[in-house]
């Protein structure tokens, strides 16, 4: 048997039994497939950034972390104000109530051109204005299964060119107004769709837990406590008369930093998102401040602003608008900080010779095809949402400038590509941020990788701790 060949500048007592895991060629990051290099690819995680880096990147975020804190704690509401109900869409008593029967009666005999108990909002959800009566109705006796009145019972008369129908058994929503008499006191407002929508989030939790195990758990953990935040503090702050856009940088800051360090760990590579998406937001923020104002966006554009404005008039309603643009972007600024500053550590494990321009390039080609999918998304999801609205402008024939150019049109693209601009600009400023970050650490890494080896003999294979 012929002993292995060596390169030439390789001396032959590399042969020795407390090397055999080093590569031929002597070099951590060979491309012969030695185990040094093996090894750098079974763990997710590149290696931790060295003490220095550390240290920046903490004297960044732990200031910005304080600042968050402070933000909480002095904006924190003391709870809603409470107010006098107007009656009025989602500001009116509700109670929950079962449909015990239903019975088919004339039209004409029950008035139902407008005169009877129909309550304050048709099922249609649609105008309320009297119609003709046209053939048979249905006349249903609703019980009442909650609140004081537990037990009572009121008819709701159905139209049959009414697009929701009640039926036997069927789970609905009273409204009750007190001062009107008491035989118009209540009246369906709405189904109850409990069950389907916990239905559905529960098999949302099983599949997000199933497909991502741990990381599955910790997301829904963390969506709760977004939730958490949205209802405890931003919400009741914007209420309570807080600036809205200071309430939204304050809460989607502490949004953002729970979000990814339960995540995705307490970890350089979070801290690089974790800053992406500080710059994004920012960026955002500065945009749609300007762009809401130049455009005379007033915030007040449909029944439910318009309600909120008459009960809280104090509240800024442009402030409102531009707090939603920054807290709308937040979840889809995540995605992509997440991923860019994932995909530069893991090319950075493929090569660790790379220096942090080369590693800049490789990850801005990957960012191209996340912008294209991720601003398409974002442009789909908000005409998907508006879909009515454009609906109603392409039945009127209008034309796409003065669609375009009405305030409920405006808003919409306002928000759409004030959102577009900061995920368009997370990607390289995320990139080379991670380069940055990475690429510094490449000769201690080198170095750290290769000094274990002669010393710990036939045992190196403990690097992985």
């Amino acid at each position: 048997m012929h002993p292995p060949s060596y390169p030439p500048s390789e001396p032959p007592h590399h042969r020795g039994p407390g090397d055999r895991h080093s590569p031929p060629d002597g070099h951590g990051h060979g491309s012969d497939g030695g185990h040094g290099h093996s090894h750098s690819h079974s763990h997710g995680p590149a290696a931790p950034v060295s003490r220095h880096l550390r240290k920046v990147i903490a004297a960044i975020l732990i200031p910005f972390t304080a600042a968050v804190i402070v933000g909480l704690v002095v904006l924190w509401p003391g709870g809603v104000p409470s107010h006098k109900r107007s009656g009025v869409g989602f500001d009116r008593q509700t109670q929950q109530a079962t449909v015990t029967t239903v019975v088919a009666v004339d039209c004409k005999s029950v008035n139902a051109s407008g005169g009877g108990p129909v309550g304050d909002t048709p099922l249609t959800g649609g105008s309320s204005a009297p119609q003709t009566p046209a053939g048979t109705c249905k006349k249903a006796t609703v019980r009442v299964d909650t609140g004081k009145d537990k037990g009572r019972t009121f008819t709701e008369i159905v139209q049959p060119d009414q697009s929701r129908q009640l039926h036997q058994g069927e789970k609905v929503v009273a409204a009750y107004e007190p001062s009107a008499p008491k035989e118009l006191q209540y009246s369906v407002t709405d189904v109850d769709r409990k069950f389907p929508m916990a239905l559905l989030a529960g098999i949302f939790a099983v599949a997000v837990v199933v497909v991502g195990r741990m990381r599955g758990v910790m997301a829904l953990v963390a969506l709760a406590v977004s939730f958490l935040l949205l209802s405890l503090f931003v919400l009741p702050a914007i209420l309570d008369g807080s600036n809205p856009l200071l309430v939204a940088v304050v809460g989607s800051s502490a949004i953002m930093l729970l979000a990814l360090y339960m995540c995705h760990g307490l970890s350089a590579r979070t801290s690089v998102a974790v800053l992406g998406t500080l710059v994004s937001l920012s960026l955002i923020g500065l945009l749609g401040s300007e762009f809401i104002g130049w455009a005379a966006l007033t915030g007040n554009t449909d029944d439910n602003t318009g309600l909120i404005h008459g009960l809280y008039p104090h509240i800024d309603m442009s402030g409102l608008l531009l707090a939603g643009v920054i807290i709308g972007s937040l979840g889809v600024l995540d995605d992509v900080t997440v991923t860019q500053t994932s995909a530069v550590w893991e090319l950075h494990e493929a090569n660790p010779s790379m220096g942090w321009r080369g590693l800049y390039r490789a990850g801005i080609r990957i960012g191209r095809d996340h912008i294209a999918s991720v601003v398409n998304t974002l442009v789909l999801a908000y005409a998907g949402a508006a879909l009515p609205l454009l609906l109603l402008f392409s039945i009127a024939q209008s034309s796409v400038v003065s669609v375009a150019g009405s305030e409920l049109v405006a808003e919409e693209i306002v928000r759409t590509l004030v959102g577009s601009i900061g995920l368009v600009a997370s990607v390289p400023v995320t990139t080379v941020l991670a380069a940055i970050v990475v690429s510094a650490d490449r000769p201690a890494t080198a170095d750290a990788a290769s000094a274990p080896v002669p010393a710990r003999g036939g045992r190196g294979r403990r690097r992985k701790r």
